[in-house]
């Protein structure tokens, strides 16, 4: 095979596994993401509870670094300690190794079998959840697929004049091995995908377990480094939790590292092939991990807080928002390059108000008062930039401009307005209803959470989805947004309809909640109802848009 063509076999085989891995994690949230995000914050109660609520969750999502945002995110509304998401994630690292041993068995005899039926409920039905089932079907056919593709494409590499001496290299120069690893696991995003490579790389006979230990124990700590990196921008307790867990990574990583130097460990009792060791001692290396680290938890907390301490930013929440703005003046005398700047600080805007929208259910269930008042403090934010767009655009319009310009200008200012109206209705609805939930420690009954979650969740789509809309102008997504005001119209009847049921069979919990639960669903209505705005203009230019609702008269 010629070295171009053995390049693009290889590179294409690795990119579809980093796809189906991502497809899989993508359609798990989407068809359980309220569940899942429960099942985490219900765990509360213990280290060990919470490690076996992060394995589970890795599992499912095949992930640990979704575990860790996830975690990261409930400690920043107020939900979950720094110790308790740790834990966690230390549970998700076990997790995401049982993932790989799962997938390391020879399935792709199931190949054609699950394609055809992830296929069919992907295409062939309507309904959500059996939609996103399918896409977890197809992932996993593809992550399959994946694999036997790149032992296919290894094959060459058997007869290469070249590898053994790389291979030598590599087994004379260990902590290089473990380094390459580890940047390869933070570069690809995935540490399931790079240990699977890896077994697979073993299976073909092309890395000898000499070598593939220590990037086994070097792409463990690669996998650590990528939560560190995707919470970079979070609050300082969300980012303690990924780096007490990488402390704890590296420094087993390191020593199992020094260990393989100095000994050799009975690797025959993991399994009797070397790419079945290579997935067993992946699958110890984690277990001995959450083994050793879970009593550690509290020390490790009060270490992070030493080495990630609160800057005066956060601890003054007024004082941080130094974000530079998107209108440039000067860019006033070429309308069309105005325009261009104003929709981009529309679209921080909006970026802004979701995260005022984010943490709200966090906030409802177990949010403190001050991480409550903390949230409220950016609807400030979004005033001035409400304002700031509103002039701005004023300002521009006082310059000949073409009708589409004005028009622009006009449908950029109306949605500015809702966006604001959109944290108003956060901040002086839906977060002193949070307020009261906290003073006076009402309980939601599990139905009615889990009717607002799923509400709440679909909102948090649809604000993206809006966003994008914002952005792209496309048709297509814009009649999606606007078939989701109509089925978001008959969920919140739904819910008000079950609701009104629980309070007639007397349920203690919806009696005590009950206002606030009818005005949170219809919160979460209102917003939509905004959100959806931003595609009625697109589809009014395109003609896909009925003037009125009402029926013409017989």
């Amino acid at each position: 095979m010629l070295p171009v063509a053995f390049l693009m076999h290889l590179a294409g085989a690795i990119m579809l596994l980093l796809w189906a891995v991502r497809m899989v994690r993508t359609g798990v949230e989407r068809a359980h993401g309220t569940r899942l995000k429960a099942a985490l914050r219900d765990a509360r109660g213990g280290n060990v509870q919470m490690a076996a609520a992060g394995t589970i969750l890795a599992v499912v999502l095949q992930s640990s670094t979704a575990v860790g945002v996830l975690a990261a995110g409930f400690a920043t509304s107020g939900i979950l300690t720094v110790s308790a998401g740790i834990a966690a994630l230390l549970g998700a690292d076990l997790g995401s190794a049982l993932v790989v041993k799962i997938l390391s068995f020879n399935l792709s005899g199931l190949i054609p079998f699950l394609l055809l039926v992830g296929a069919t409920m992907f295409l062939k039905f309507e309904a959500r959840t059996v939609r996103q089932t399918g896409r977890i079907i197809l992932g996993i056919a593809f992550i399959l697929l994946s694999l036997k593709m790149v032992g296919e494409a290894t094959e060459p590499l058997r007869d290469s004049a070249a590898l053994p001496g790389l291979i030598g290299y590599l087994k004379g120069d260990p902590l290089t091995a473990f380094v390459a690893a580890a940047a390869i696991a933070w570069i690809v995003h995935s540490s399931v995908a790079t240990v699977l490579l890896f077994v697979t790389f073993a299976a073909s006979n092309l890395l000898p377990l000499e070598v593939a230990l220590p990037m086994v124990l070097g792409a463990n700590v690669g996998g650590g480094v990528i939560a560190v990196w995707l919470t970079r921008g979070m609050e300082v307790k969300a980012r303690r939790i990924p780096l007490g867990n990488l402390v704890f990574r590296g420094t087993a990583a390191l020593i199992g590292l020094a260990v393989l130097q100095v000994m050799d460990l009975p690797m025959s009792y993991l399994g009797g092939t070397e790419a079945v060791q290579l997935v067993n001692f992946h699958l110890a290396f984690n277990l001995a991990l959450v083994l050793i680290a879970l009593p550690l938890v509290r020390p490790m907390e009060r270490l992070t807080e030493l080495l990630l301490p609160v800057p005066a930013a956060e601890a003054d929440p007024a004082a941080a928002d130094n974000s530079v703005s998107m209108l440039h003046r000067g860019s006033a005398l070429l309308p069309s390059v105005a325009l261009a700047s104003a929709k981009r600080e529309l679209l921080r805007m909006g970026e802004t108000v979701a995260s005022m929208y984010r943490p709200v259910m966090e906030l409802m269930d177990g949010g403190n008062l001050e991480q409550i008042e903390r949230v409220r403090k950016i609807d400030d934010q979004v005033n001035r930039m409400h304002t700031d767009i509103k002039l701005f655009i004023a300002e521009v319009n006082r310059r000949p401009l073409s009708e589409r310009e004005i028009r622009q200008g006009v449908e950029l200012t109306d949605f500015s307005i809702n966006l604001e109206h959109i944290g108003d209705i956060i901040a002086k609805s839906l977060l002193p209803l949070a307020t009261e939930r906290a003073q006076k420690n009402l309980h939601f009954s599990p139905e009615g959470w889990a009717e607002m979650c799923s509400l709440h969740a679909r909102v948090e789509a649809n604000f993206q989805l809006a966003l994008n809309v914002l952005v792209s102008g496309d048709t297509d997504s814009a009649r999606e947004l606007v078939k989701e005001k109509e089925a978001m119209r008959q969920l919140e009847r739904d819910s008000h309809d079950r609701h009104l049921t629980r309070l007639r069979e007397n349920h203690a919990d919806s009696i005590s909640t009950s206002n606030i639960h009818l005005e949170t669903v219809r919160a979460f209505k209102e917003i939509n109802s905004l959100l959806v705005t931003v595609a009625y203009p697109i589809l009014t230019e395109s003609g896909q848009l009925l003037r009125s609702r009402l029926a013409q008269p017989a």
